[in-house]
């Protein structure tokens, strides 16, 4: 009798078992590890990582030191909109560097054949890349700055012109990452022309932010008061003048909407000749965060000024 309650026994556990095992298993919990790599890839997708790459153009030999010097790059990055919008901006600094309206295309022989080979029809099959795509809007220009350089030399001048634009990250993430677009270019005469840019970007939204939106409600006046204030205290403080009333009858103040979120403030960036002689060329003016804490919203402020402006907020 014994024996048989034992077989029974058995009998069950092992159905019981045998039941166990074709269940359908629940999905395994996500590891701490799978966790942190799902965390990083969305950091990552939120964050603006690149560098930059060369542009090729085929520019006719030349030996000496009077040769001329075009170098173009464009930014390669993870945010496809960010690098086709900067693309356009290097096309467009080009438009405004260089004339290519017919009158003032040169007929040189050396420059023309130099663009053809640059810009023989693409291999059939071959991908148009970003990179080669830009290469053929540059075209025009690179026909018209060889056709300035032949036209230099015959008159017997042995400057030496040159182009260069180059972008960089300047931030990679929140608040905004912002692109640099540097541009600097000589083409004969008494001095070269520089120009910095800075293009601010919202990654979540994948849009341009203008200095505009980075205001609350109706502050743009207020905005416009401290940036002037910083700009008369950067002529004494550059000792341009000993009286900033009539250095402004010269050069009057203009509030730019070249800026970036800076350590220590915005920054306004200047253009040549904008609020002052060539002489101090890019000028650029630091509005400090704590002049700015209700003229900014909150998201544009570093996370100790929100603090800040939240508690001032708070006893009002």
């Amino acid at each position: 009798m014994l024996k048989s309650k034992t077989i029974l026994t058995i009998s069950v556990l092992a159905a019981a078992i045998s039941l166990t095992a074709c269940q359908p298993k629940d999905k395994e919990p996500q590891t701490p590890a799978t966790q942190t790599t799902a965390a990083s890839e969305a950091e990552t997708a939120l964050k603006l990582v690149g560098d930059t790459e060369k542009l090729q153009f085929e520019l006719p030999e030349c030996d000496g030191n009077a040769c001329p010097e075009l170098n173009i790059d464009r930014l390669q990055s993870n945010q496809a909109f960010i690098d086709d919008f900067i693309d356009q901006q290097i096309v467009k600094d080009l438009s405004q560097i260089i004339d290519i309206s017919p009158m003032h295309s040169s007929s040189d022989t050396t420059a023309s054949s130099a663009v053809a080979a640059s810009s023989e029809p693409a291999v059939v099959g071959q991908v148009i890349t970003p990179k080669l795509k830009l290469e053929k809007q540059v075209q025009p220009y690179l026909a018209a700055f060889l056709g300035l350089d032949q036209e230099l030399k015959a008159l017997s001048s042995n400057h030496q012109i040159s182009l260069m634009i180059k972008p960089k990250i300047l931030n990679a993430k929140d608040p905004l990452a912002t692109v640099v677009l540097n541009t600097s270019s000589y083409l004969g005469g008494a001095h070269g022309s520089s120009s910095q840019h800075y293009y601010n970007f919202d990654l979540k939204q994948q849009k341009l932010v203008s200095l505009d939106d980075l205001l609350l409600p109706n502050q743009k006046a207020a905005l416009n008061r401290v940036a002037h204030e910083a700009f008369r205290a950067w002529i004494v403080d550059s000792k341009l003048a000993t009286n900033v009333d009539e250095y402004e009858q010269a050069w009057k103040f203009s509030l730019s909407n070249n800026y970036y979120l800076g350590t220590e403030g915005l920054i306004l960036q200047y253009g040549e000749y904008e609020i002052g002689p060539y002489v101090v060329g890019l000028p650029r003016l630091t509005l400090g965060y704590d002049q700015l804490q209700k003229i900014l919203k909150p998201e544009y402020l570093p996370k100790a000024k929100q603090s800040a402006q939240a508690a001032s907020e708070a006893k009002s």
